[in-house]
C-alpha cells in the first residue's frame, strides 16, 4: 500500500491510497517511455513560474501530457511548488496511478489532471491552483468575463464546478477518479473551470499557454473586481465571444514572450 501526500490546504497530511483512489497495491504501471531532460526541465519552470507570479504559494500543481504516450501524464511530487525541479517529475497513467515504485509522495489532487488529460485529447498541460481573486467568483452567481486581451480566452465562458452537486458534503478535494471526471465534464471543451470554494483549473495546447492562462485569469479577476467596483453596478465593457475569439488567436502566437520573460525570472531560461 502506498503512502501520499495531499498538496490542498486543509488536508491533514499523508493518507493511504486505496484502489479506488487508483493507487492501489497492483503491479507498478509500464512507463511510457524516457522524457528528455530539457522538457523535465521546462516543467518544472513551468511550476516555479507560477509561483513566482502569484497564481501558487505552497499549495498547487502544474502538469503536462507525456511527451511520447498520451496515455501517461507528467506532474511534480507533493513539494511546494517553487521548488520543484526536474528531478521532482513523476509519471502517472491517466488514472492517476504512479509509473514508479520509489516511495515518493504525490498530491492528492493529481486525479484533476488525469481525468483532464482523458477527456481532452487537445489538453496538453493543465494548472491547478487556488489563485486568490479567482475564488470569489466560484463562490458568487458574478460570471467571470474577459477584462482585457490577454484574458481573451475567458470570453468563452467559465463553468463552475460544484462538487457538492454530486457528492455531497466532502472535504472539497477531488481525490479520486469519480471526482476528477466530474470536474472534467464541468470543464467541458473550455480553457477554464472554477471550483467552488477551491481554486480553478486552466488547460491549454501546450505547457506556455496552459502557464500563460493560468496567470491571465488571475489578472483578469482581479481588473473584474475593480471595474465592478468602479461600475458601481453600471455596465462593463468586458470582450465579447467573437473579441474573444479574434484575440485569443494573437495570444496563442504571443504567448512565447511572456514564457521566455517568466523563464528568466526563475532562472530557467
Amino acid at each position: 500500500m502506498r503512502l501520499f501526500q495531499c498538496g490542498c490546504r486543509g488536508c491533514s497530511g499523508m493518507f493511504m491510497a486505496t484502489p479506488a483512489d487508483g493507487g492501489g497495491s497492483g503491479p507498478t504501471p509500464a512507463s511510457g517511455g524516457p522524457v528528455d531532460r530539457a522538457v523535465l526541465e521546462e516543467l518544472a519552470a513551468a511550476s516555479r513560474i507560477l509561483a513566482d507570479q502569484g497564481v501558487v504559494d505552497a499549495f498547487g500543481h502544474v502538469s503536462m501530457r507525456h511527451p511520447n504516450a498520451p496515455d501517461r501524464f507528467l506532474m511534480a511530487k507533493a513539494i511546494a511548488p517553487a521548488l520543484v525541479t526536474a528531478d521532482d517529475i513523476m509519471e502517472f497513467t491517466l488514472d492517476s496511478v504512479p509509473c514508479e515504485d520509489k516511495g515518493r509522495s504525490a498530491f492528492l489532487e493529481r486525479f484533476i489532471h488525469g481525468q483532464i488529460f482523458s477527456a481532452r485529447p487537445d489538453v496538453n498541460a493543465v494548472v491547478h491552483s487556488h489563485s486568490q481573486s479567482v475564488i470569489p467568483f466560484g463562490l458568487t452567481d458574478v460570471p467571470m468575463r474577459a477584462m482585457f486581451h490577454n484574458a481573451a480566452f475567458l470570453a468563452q465562458g467559465v463553468p463552475v464546478f460544484d462538487i457538492s452537486e454530486k457528492f455531497g458534503a466532502t472535504d472539497m478535494l477531488v481525490g479520486n477518479n469519480e471526482k476528477g471526471v466530474a470536474l472534467a465534464k464541468i470543464l467541458g471543451d473550455r480553457p477554464v473551470a472554477l471550483m467552488r470554494a477551491h481554486g480553478s483549473v486552466a488547460v491549454g495546447p501546450t505547457l506556455p499557454l496552459a502557464v500563460f492562462r493560468a496567470v491571465y485569469t488571475e489578472v483578469s479577476a482581479k481588473l473584474q473586481t475593480t471595474a465592478t467596483l468602479l461600475s458601481n453596478g453600471g455596465r462593463i465593457a468586458a470582450l465579447d465571444p467573437k473579441e474573444g475569439e479574434l484575440a485569443d488567436k494573437v495570444n496563442e502566437g504571443a504567448s512565447g514572450r511572456a514564457w521566455q520573460l517568466w523563464k528568466e525570472r526563475v532562472g530557467a531560461a
